[in-house]
């Protein structure tokens, strides 16, 4: 018998031990697949979890999502890479999701789910399930994730393949800073990479607390990677990576303005891509969400990411949105699916 049930409560959620074990390491193959993550949203970012979980014996399938008034959106922020619905080994996929889609017309008439991936069809089986359950679903695309699949290449094949300007920087300027690169959490580097975000060209950090825990956390479970460049003494690029189950993520990075005619960012870039490509012998290298053109020089392959926008048609407080997604659907017809 398949059954829906809904979690505010994150410690409700570990009291189910199938649903805990598929959302722990190494069940959980990324960071916005566990419980921690969610833990720190709620702890940090002021956000309330709707966690929408279906059993079916044995099975379970979850989706993170968050309420907001009369809409249900993903649960998540501007760290995070994507959402996806989570399956236990075995699941019947379809019909777990039909089970949900079902339900949700009884959560809320508005659906906004993003970024998410489709590599193992889960835009398109998510979409697929809302629409037998009666919502008016536009899927379109709405970023881009950057990956470089390693392919057993070794740090030295794989820099041989990079652009020729990219290794021309790094012959020329490898060498005007030091790196330090770490696998723990360390404070002191910590305040060295707040301080070369502050005097950097990026905007203002998201939520400092909550990528802190974060990165003490990865830290703890051995799965942090941070390294710091400096020239004279002074930190002046930073960069947080983590690794696990043959995926390393790029998180941040950073180096401050004034410093810029150094590349020091580029020679951390490198530092870092020997470590998980040589010593933690990954598959694959995840650069996250944005087109930044410097991230083509890293990485090979362009992967889109998507957003799911659902309706229940016959709320009329859903007519003027309906309206206006289909008009949206014409245009740019390359991004729509």
């Amino acid at each position: 018998m398949v059954a829906v049930v809904y979690h505010d409560d994150l410690k409700e959620v570990q009291g189910d031990a199938k649903l805990a074990a598929l959302l722990a390491a190494p069940c959980a193959r990324a960071p916005f697949d566990r419980i921690e993550w969610w833990q720190g949203l709620v702890e940090h970012c002021d956000m309330l979890p709707l966690i929408a979980v279906v059993r079916d014996g044995e099975h379970r399938a979850v989706l993170p999502l968050l309420r907001q008034a009369r809409r249900i959106h993903a649960l998540g922020n501007w760290y995070t890479f994507r959402m996806a619905p989570l399956f236990s080994s075995g699941a019947d996929k379809p019909a777990l999701l039909h089970a949900l889609a079902e339900d949700l017309a009884g959560q809320a008439p508005h659906l906004i789910l993003s970024p998410l991936p489709d590599e193992n069809r889960e835009t398109t089986l998510l979409a697929e399930a809302l629409r037998r359950t009666g919502w008016t679903v536009f899927v379109e695309q709405c970023d881009v994730n950057h990956v470089l699949q390693v392919g057993g290449r070794s740090y030295a094949d794989y820099l041989a393949s990079r652009p020729g300007p990219l290794r021309t920087t790094l012959k020329r300027k490898g060498g005007k800073v030091a790196v330090e690169l770490v696998t723990h959490f360390d404070p002191a580097l910590w305040a060295e990479y707040e301080t070369v975000y502050a005097a950097s060209w990026k905007p203002e950090e998201g939520s400092p607390p909550f990528l802190r825990a974060f990165a003490e956390q990865e830290g703890q479970a051995g799965r942090l990677r941070m390294a710091i460049a400096r020239a004279d003494g002074r930190a002046v690029a930073a960069q947080f990576w983590t690794v696990e189950s043959s995926t390393a993520f790029i998180h941040k990075l950073a180096h401050t303005e004034d410093a810029k005619h150094l590349s020091a960012g580029t020679t951390l870039s490198a530092a870092l891509f020997e470590q998980v490509i040589d010593r933690d012998r990954v598959a694959l290298v995840d650069f996250g969400t944005g087109n930044d053109g410097y991230k083509r020089d890293w990485m090979e392959l362009v992967r889109p990411r998507y957003r799911i926008e659902a309706f229940r048609p016959l709320w009329p407080g859903n007519w003027p949105g309906i309206a206006k997604a289909t008009l949206r659907n014409f245009w740019p017809r390359g991004k729509r699916r």
